[in-house]
């Protein structure tokens, strides 16, 4: 007898299709899930036979509401502010009690001059804890390592208050910075998950402001507090800062790791159907077949291979760490140049800060309105800016970072000289002005470059080598000015630093083969 061949179901009755489900099903929120199949079988047959296929979770579409990218502009700020301002409080927390080292030293009795300069610099050395966090936000999201990392900050912030001797003061100062490294890592991913290529640099340039203007303003407040109210009460100021940050938080943050929404989609899908089939896209899913402590291993592994096979990652996180160490070195002379050699007070000494300070909120302006220009031109095919070159950053430190060394030896030889206090000042600036677009650029590129998939660990790689070098470049400040002087020692800075201009300039005409010749797997 001849068999007839079964007759294909239709969409909503006896067998209907899983695109038919996903919009006809009750319980089922449309603007927040959607299917991509594997296959082109029914839902019945899938829903009894689920080993044998696969469903990826997806979003819908490229103008998917539920997708971060597609927030509207408050929605993302409201992300990215609160991340921002949680940045700027651990940067404020590195110099702000700089001022009122000195009066720490004689209360705890602290004889030994490298000791006294651990209590500023540990704290810069537990931000290199950073390195083994942000692998965390890849696996599990990133908006709980927020909180989780804010009230953390805060409590040892307030222990350190209220420290009574020397060792408690390190550990609570030590696991601080820990905490700290959390916005320094994470926000250049959180930017990367919300915000797409062409519009980036004015987000980055934002959530970037608090690594480099927190310790041009820190010690200004903290001159004035130390000689007013005492030590303690610098980190008590950061604490309230810290206690309205984590409640700021709290308040308005959203997870917005594309795999963690996305493993949240398929978990919810696989309880309203019953089907075990539903899985991550595998564009975006990478701990497939992986468990939690192997991915954890892996990624912790990512930054040390970034940089050891990446050409792009290492220069770029050895040119910004290298200004950055020359960032504190710098700040180091301070004291010398402003109390000894210009009488300011200790409060007053706070404000020749200022000129290092102003000049970057000078580039941070230009990088705001010229840097997502830059991006924007590309083919006309390129809607949304994801074909752009990377390198085009790069424009904005070709053009200023040879700022740099001209302001060292401005800075140097006018101190030399005891020129006028302002003039040494007007070096500061002229440092700042570029400084912020070797550091603030390179961080742009790396996200750019590596995207929202990697950006956390190419952040940790270029985080890593700048804290070592913030650590324990500012060790040489003693010994150097006083073999060299102000003038040649700060030019011998200015000559490290223009060795190292040429960076970009290869960068740029060579990034796009760099990236293809030394592609690092992940």
């Amino acid at each position: 007898m001849e068999r007839k061949p079964p007759s294909p179901p239709t969409a909503l009755t006896a067998a209907p299709s899983l695109e038919a489900m996903s919009f006809d099903h009750p319980s089922f929120d449309h603007s927040s899930f959607s299917l991509k199949f594997l296959g082109t079988q029914s839902f019945e047959t899938l829903h009894h036979d689920d080993q044998k296929q696969e469903c990826e979770v997806d979003w819908d579409g490229p103008s998917d509401p539920s997708n971060p990218k597609n927030w509207k502009t408050t929605a993302r700020m409201l992300q990215v502010l609160p991340i921002a301002f949680f940045a700027l409080n651990m940067n404020l927390a590195a110099t702000m009690f700089a001022p009122g080292v000195d009066e720490l030293v004689a209360e705890f009795g602290i004889t030994n001059s490298t000791v006294a300069t651990m209590t500023l610099s540990i704290y810069v050395l537990g931000f290199g804890m950073g390195m083994v966090i942000a692998p965390l936000s890849e696996l599990y999201g990133r908006l709980w390592l927020y909180h989780v990392s804010n009230a953390v900050w805060l409590a040892f912030t307030i222990g350190c208050a209220f420290a009574t001797n020397t060792p408690s003061f390190m550990i609570f100062r030590f696991l601080a910075g820990c905490a700290g490294s959390v916005p320094m890592t994470c926000g250049g991913g959180t930017v990367a998950d919300i915000i797409p290529p062409k519009d980036r640099g004015k987000f980055m340039a934002l959530w970037g402001l608090g690594p480099l203007i927190g310790p041009v303003v820190g010690p200004i407040a903290g001159g004035f507090m130390s000689q007013t109210v005492g030590w303690r009460w610098t980190f008590r100021l950061l604490a309230i800062l810290g206690g309205i940050s984590l409640v700021g938080g709290l308040l308005v943050l959203r997870e917005t790791h594309e795999a963690t929404l996305l493993k949240r989609k398929a978990t919810r899908l696989r309880l309203l159907t019953g089907n075990n089939s539903y899985t991550v896209a595998s564009r975006v899913n990478k701990t497939a077949g992986l468990t939690p402590l192997q991915f954890v291993a892996r990624a912790l592994l990512r930054p040390a291979k970034m940089l050891l096979f990446s050409p792009i990652v290492l220069c770029a996180s050895l040119y910004n760490a290298v200004v950055f160490g020359l960032m504190f070195l710098l700040f180091d002379t301070f004291p010398q140049v402003f109390e000894q050699t210009y009488d300011f007070s200790p409060g007053t000494q706070g404000l020749a800060y200022l000129g290092f300070g102003f000049g970057t909120l000078l580039s941070m302006a230009i990088t705001t309105k010229y840097s997502d220009r830059l991006m924007r031109r590309r083919s006309d095919d390129d809607d949304d800016g994801t074909k752009a070159r990377p390198e085009l950053r790069l424009k904005l430190m070709m053009y200023f970072s040879p700022a740099i060394p001209a302001g060292f030896f401005w800075y140097g030889w006018s101190a030399e000289g005891r020129a006028h206090w302002v003039v040494p000042i007007l070096g500061t600036f002229v440092i700042g002005f570029g400084s912020l677009f070797v550091m603030l650029t390179t961080q742009i590129y790396l996200v750019d470059v590596f995207d929202a998939q990697a950006a956390a660990s190419a952040l940790s790689a270029a985080l890593i080598t700048r804290i070592l070098f913030g650590t324990f470049l500012p060790f040489a400040a003693t010994p150097l000015y006083e073999r060299l002087g102000l003038g040649w020692g700060n030019s011998l800075l200015g000559f490290l630093v223009l060795g190292l201009s040429p960076v970009p300039f290869v960068f740029y005409r060579f990034g796009g083969w760099l990236r293809e010749r030394f592609p690092v797997r992940l």
